[in-house]
C-alpha cells in the first residue's frame, strides 16, 4: 500500500512548500536515527530488503510503465531498466549494508592535553541528505540503505523518466522501515516531477537538508554546483582512461580494455578513452583494436592511431565526451608522461587505469594521476562501492573535499570533538 502521500501536504502545488514539509519530517526522523542502536538499524535494513523482494512484481510493473513512455539512447534505457535479477541484486545490496560496521560513534582520534583534558574526535551523522538522480532507479534503494546505516534521513528526487519505478521502490523501503519500528519519514521521495522541486532542494528545503548528492550527467551536476546553498558531493561524468604502457602484458591488456569499455557501456565506470604507449603501439594497438571491434565497439582515433590501424578519425570533442555507448576514443601517447598530460587535459577525475608490468611506472601513475580512483592492472568497471566492499554507493564523488570516490556509509558521516574534563578552567 503506498504511503508516500503522507509525507507531503495533500494537493500542494507549491514546490517550495512541498519540499520544506519533506525536510521537516526528515529532520524529525533523523533525530531518532542519530541515536538508534546498531542492531535496530540492521534489523530495519533487513526488513527493507525483504520488503523490496515482496514488492518485486509491483516494482517491475512500474518500471514497465516508465519504459513504455521513455525515449532516449539504448544506454539510457539500460540504466533505467529493471529485471527480476536487478531487483534481487538491489535487495541483496541493502542486506549487504546491514552487515557493514556502523560508522556512527567511531572514535577517529583521541588524545590528552597536559592540563588533563581528554579530547576525542567522534563520527556523527551528517543529518538530512538530499539525493538528486536521473535514470537509475536502483539509486533509490542504495541511497536509502547507506543513509540509514549512517544515521541520516534522506530526501530523494528521482528523474522524471523513472519516477514510477523509484516511487514503487521507495514505498517498499518505507514499509520495511515502519515494520521494523523506525520512522518511515527517514526515507522520502519527492512525489512530483516538477523541476521546481530540484530548486527547492538546492536551496536547502528551508533548513531541512544538510548536504546534496547529485547523481547524473554534466548538466545536472553543473546546475547543482551553481545553485546549491548547501554542501555538495559532486558526482561528475566518468571520462575514464585506460593507458596501455609499453611494459604491458598484451593478453592482460586486451582483457582489461574490452571489459572496461564493453561490460556495460552505460555505467560511469566504463572506459571512454584508450591510450597506447607509442613504444608498443605497433604491436599492441592493432590487437587491441581488433578485440574491441570484435566485441562491437566503434573506435575513433588520432592520426598516429590511424597510421597503425584502420579506424574512424577522432575529433577533439571525442576525447571530452562520455560516450556511454560502444564507442571508444583512442590516442597514441609518448610514454607515461604523454598519458599523464592527456588525462589531466581531458579527464574528469573519476577513474583512470594503467596496464603495465613495470612496478615503478605503476607507482608513478598512482601518485601522479589526480583522480578519485586510480587503478593498476584492473578494469575501470570496478569503480563501484559494492565492488569496494562498501555494500553500495550513492555515487562516485569527483571533488576533493570530505568525500572522494565511492560515497558509502563512512563518507556519509561527519564528526565532532568531545572534551572531558575534571574541572579545568582556562587561565
Amino acid at each position: 500500500m503506498p504511503i508516500l502521500s503522507a509525507s507531503v501536504p495533500a494537493g500542494s502545488e507549491d514546490a517550495a512548500v512541498l519540499v520544506a514539509a519533506l525536510g521537516r519530517r526528515a529532520r524529525a526522523a533523523q533525530a531518532i536515527l542519530a541515536t538508534t542502536p546498531t542492531a535496530a538499524k540492521r534489523a530495519a535494513l533487513n526488513a527493507m530488503a525483504d520488503a523490496l523482494r515482496a514488492a518485486g512484481p509491483a516494482i517491475l510493473a512500474a518500471n514497465r510503465a516508465d519504459l513504455a513512455a521513455m525515449a532516449g539512447t539504448s544506454a539510457f534505457r539500460d540504466r533505467a531498466t529493471l529485471s527480476e535479477e536487478r531487483v534481487t541484486a538491489m535487495a541483496a545490496a541493502v542486506d549487504d549494508v546491514a552487515h557493514l560496521d556502523d560508522p556512527v560513534g567511531r572514535t577517529l582520534a583521541a588524545w590528552e592535553r597536559p592540563n588533563g583534558l581528554r579530547i576525542a574526535r567522534v563520527a556523527t551523522p551528517l543529518g538530512v541528505v538530499g539525493v538528486i538522480y536521473e535514470s537509475r532507479p536502483n539509486v533509490t534503494a542504495d541511497a536509502a540503505a547507506l543513509c540509514l546505516m549512517a544515521g541520516n534521513a534522506v530526501i530523494l528526487r528521482s528523474g522524471s523518466e523513472t519516477h514510477a519505478s523509484a516511487s514503487a521502490i521507495a514505498d517498499a523501503l518505507r514499509q520495511g522501515l515502519v515494520s521494523a519500528g523506525l520512522p518511515g519519514d527517514a526515507v522520502q521521495l519527492v512525489p512530483t516531477t516538477d523541476r521546481a522541486a530540484v530548486g527547492a532542494m538546492l536551496a536547502g528545503a528551508a533548513g531541512g537538508i544538510d548536504v546534496i548528492v547529485p547523481r547524473g550527467g554534466r548538466g545536472l551536476v553543473e546546475r547543482v554546483e551553481a545553485e546549491a546553498r548547501v554542501p555538495v558531493f559532486a558526482h561528475l561524468e566518468g571520462l575514464n582512461h585506460v593507458f596501455v604502457h609499453a611494459a604491458a602484458d598484451l593478453a592482460m591488456a586486451i582483457d582489461i580494455v574490452v571489459n572496461a569499455k564493453m561490460r556495460r557501456t552505460g555505467v560511469c565506470g566504463a572506459a571512454e578513452t584508450l591510450l597506447v604507449d607509442a613504444a608498443a603501439a605497433a604491436t599492441h594497438l592493432p590487437a587491441l583494436a581488433e578485440a574491441l571491434a570484435a566485441a562491437g565497439c566503434t573506435l575513433r582515433g588520432d592520426a598516429r592511431t590511424r597510421d597503425l590501424t584502420p579506424i574512424e578519425p577522432a575529433t577533439e570533442a571525442d576525447y571530452a565526451t562520455e560516450h556511454l555507448a560502444p564507442i571508444m576514443s583512442v590516442a597514441v601517447v609518448d610514454g607515461l608522461g604523454g598519458a599523464l598530460v592527456h588525462i589531466a587535459r581531458h579527464g574528469s577525475h573519476h577513474t583512470d587505469a594503467i596496464v603495465t608490468e613495470d612496478a615503478a611506472v605503476a607507482e608513478r601513475f598512482l601518485a601522479e594521476v589526480d583522480s578519485a580512483i586510480v587503478m593498476v592492472n584492473a578494469s575501470t568497471q570496478f569503480a563501484d562501492g559494492g565492488e569496494f566492499g562498501m555494500g553500495a554507493e550513492i555515487g562516485i564523488a569527483t571533488g576533493r573535499m570530505h568525500a572522494r570516490g565511492p560515497v558509502g556509509v563512512e563518507q556519509l558521516t561527519t564528526f565532532n570533538y568531545r572534551v572531558r574534563g575534571t574541572g579545568q578552567t582556562r587561565p
